[in-house]
């Protein structure tokens, strides 16, 4: 088995972006964000993503479809602290017919710094709990993939 590949090499471009503020009970004991709230940022920010074209986890859910996460590598370039304002850059790509790919940057706002950057892949699940994007799913995944979909949100 070969070792993981870096996450990402550059900050995607920005499909999607969505700003945050760190709290300071993000933060551990060294007064700065602890590792694992990144996924959330993270999380929230694919949301987002996602219901800018209208598709909402419980929506999909009531309709049997379940999005996951297979995978997710992170690189972490520099901390943030309480009270930082910072962005969630995110772009999505298919790779194939079930998989998708979100690239995700975050970075500071008062001073452009890269803090993270990740690739979470993903997929779509039925009630059957096996891989499927339904023709809903795929509707609103081709939008968000297309050239033209630059959005922002906040």
């Amino acid at each position: 088995m070969s070792p993981p590949s870096p996450a990402v090499q550059h900050p995607p471009q920005p499909r999607h972006e969505v700003a945050f503020e760190v709290r300071d009970y993000e933060c551990d004991m060294d007064h700065v964000v602890n590792n694992s709230v990144y996924l959330n940022y993270l999380e929230h920010a694919r949301h987002k993503l996602l219901e800018s074209s209208d598709l909402r986890f419980g929506e999909l859910s009531r309709r049997g479809i379940s999005l996951v996460v297979t995978r997710i590598e992170i690189d972490f370039r520099a901390s943030l602290r309480s009270g930082d304002a910072f962005v969630v850059r995110t772009a999505l790509h298919r790779r194939g017919r079930l998989r998708l790919q979100f690239e995700q940057a975050i970075e500071r706002r008062s001073d452009g710094k890269l803090i993270a950057q990740a690739v979470v892949m993903g997929t779509a699940l039925n009630a059957q709990g096996r891989p499927e994007i339904p023709d809903v799913l795929d509707l609103a995944l081709r939008r968000l993939t297309a050239p033209a979909a630059q959005t922002r949100a906040n």
